[in-house]
Formats: C-alpha cells, structure tokens, sequence
C-alpha cells in the first residue's frame, strides 16, 4: 500500500506567482511527497501526492484559476485498475 494515494496534478493560472512560496507553503501545511511546483509568475504547474487532494486543490484556488486538473488513485493503478 502507498503511503500516499492521490497523484494531484493541476494548473494555477495567476498573477504574482511565486513557485518556492507555493512550495514551501505545501511542505508545511499538507502530508505527501513528490512535489513539483514549477513555472513563472503567471503559470504554475503542480504535481503532488497526497490523501487529501481536496486540501490541494482548494489552496491553489485560492492563488488563481485551475485548470488541466488530474487527480490519479495510484493505488488503483498499481493493481492495474482504472485510477
């Protein structure tokens, strides 16, 4: 079993983004790992994993428009499930 079952991908379209504040503010605040946070002041692409993807996306909500939302259960995959 994986410690961490939601593989949460997303787009945050914005102003004033800054990608090591939005990574800093998810290694302190959500449980998970594989974070990728990546892009410029307008455009931030997220990957994370986690067991409460809800938490993820209602952050990067607040931070602008997202869009291109994947929300992946890999536990289900790696049974060879739909996931």
């Amino acid at each position: 079993m994986l410690e961490f079952k939601y593989d949460t991908q997303l787009l945050i379209e914005g102003h004033d983004l800054d990608e090591d504040a939005i990574a800093e503010y998810f290694t302190q605040n959500f449980n998970g790992d594989s974070l990728l946070s990546v892009g410029d002041d307008e455009l931030i692409k997220i990957h994370y994993h986690t067991n409460e993807p809800w938490k993820v996306l209602e952050y990067c909500a607040s931070l602008g428009d997202i869009y291109d939302i994947v929300i992946e259960d890999m536990d289900r995959q790696s049974r060879g499930l739909q996931g």
